[in-house]
């Protein structure tokens, strides 16, 4: 696996020129496995399918100088500082089940290598004695994949706590009462300081350097651009008639928004901090507009197989999600 580094380190970047030298890496750069680790300034990012109102306490980061931003990964809210290492994996490999497997059991055994007990969890965490320290999302594009994550050596828990708000479904779930009882920090586990932990990373994960050059630079810069945009940050999230939230254990958080008329879903909008493995415009989203609003419709409007689309969903799941009743429907007149 090949090493990617700047020529020029100095100036402080913000998160989305990471993001961005990502799709750089994976667009630009012959095939092969490729790594790099970065830190930035107090940030809180978002995942592609998620509401920033419900997943943000925007007020809090406004006042605590900490940026927001969204990425094109799916999964949940992470943040971001100078003491945490933020790891980026890009690879050839387009199976998202192999491309995480293989990125999480190859980051578990190089903690082990410390004498640090680390295991996967679920579908994207490491966990230490069944505490998180590192969660990780996935997107691809044709023909290669990009993993990136945490790495908690360190954080402010309290900004981290201040900044995110999980959904209570989410914390019953994990069966933890705070986010400080379900993460632990990496440098409560080694003697090894921060850089030489990212010392020790790269020399056991890597086995070759590129470097980055003003050209390149530029280039990155010129993608990050649309990281920065209102419209993508915050999206379009018009007002719908019925509202439906819930949270399939194995695939996510889901706030599922349908435009009504006569009892027919005219439009609908899924956010969450599911993984999109396909095209849920087409897949899904195409195949229920135009659909009357009934459990039978909806299950023959959809196709057979939606674990194709967004990663370990069943479709009775789905279905019954749409149609379920819950405490946070929301109903408007059109």
């Amino acid at each position: 696996m090949i090493y990617v580094t700047l020529n020029n380190t100095k100036p402080k970047r913000r998160l989305t020129f990471y993001l961005a030298m990502e799709e750089y890496i994976a667009r630009h750069l012959e095939k092969g496995e490729y790594f790099f680790m970065w830190q930035v300034e107090p940030t809180v990012i978002f995942g592609r399918n998620q509401l920033i109102q419900n997943e943000v306490n925007i007020d809090y980061c406004r006042q605590h100088n900490i940026q927001t931003y969204r990425r094109k990964s799916g999964g949940g809210c992470v943040y971001a500082d100078m003491t945490n290492i933020m790891f980026s994996y890009i690879t050839p490999d387009e199976n998202v089940s192999l491309t995480f497997s293989k990125y999480i059991n190859m980051v578990s055994e190089m903690l082990r290598k410390l004498g640090i007990p680390a295991e996967t969890s679920g579908r994207n965490d490491i966990m230490i004695d069944g505490r998180k320290v590192s969660g990780n999302a996935f997107y691809h594009i044709p023909g290669r994949s990009i993993v990136h994550g945490t790495m908690l050596y360190d954080t402010n828990i309290e900004n981290m706590v201040g900044a995110i708000t999980p959904s209570c479904e989410k914390l019953v779930s994990k069966g933890i009462q705070s986010v400080r009882q379900h993460i632990t920090l990496l440098k409560d586990h080694i003697s090894l300081d921060i850089e030489e932990f990212k010392d020790f990373t790269r020399r056991n994960l890597c086995n070759g350097e590129i470097v980055l050059y003003d050209d390149a630079i530029a280039q990155i810069a010129h993608i990050e651009e649309e990281y920065l945009t209102p419209e993508f940050i915050y999206g379009n999230n018009p007002s719908y008639n019925i509202i439906r939230s819930g949270r399939i254990e194995g695939v996510g958080d889901f706030v599922i928004s349908m435009e009504m008329k006569n009892d027919v879903i005219k439009d609908i909008d899924i956010k969450g901090d599911f993984f999109l493995v396909g095209d849920i415009g087409q897949q899904i989203i195409a195949k229920l507009q135009g659909t009357a609003y009934t459990a039978d419709a909806i299950s023959a409007a959809l196709p057979q197989q939606l674990d194709n689309v967004i990663l370990n969903l069943k479709k009775d799941d789905f279905v019954s999600l749409l149609m379920k009743k819950t405490p946070t429907d929301v109903k408007k007149k059109q």
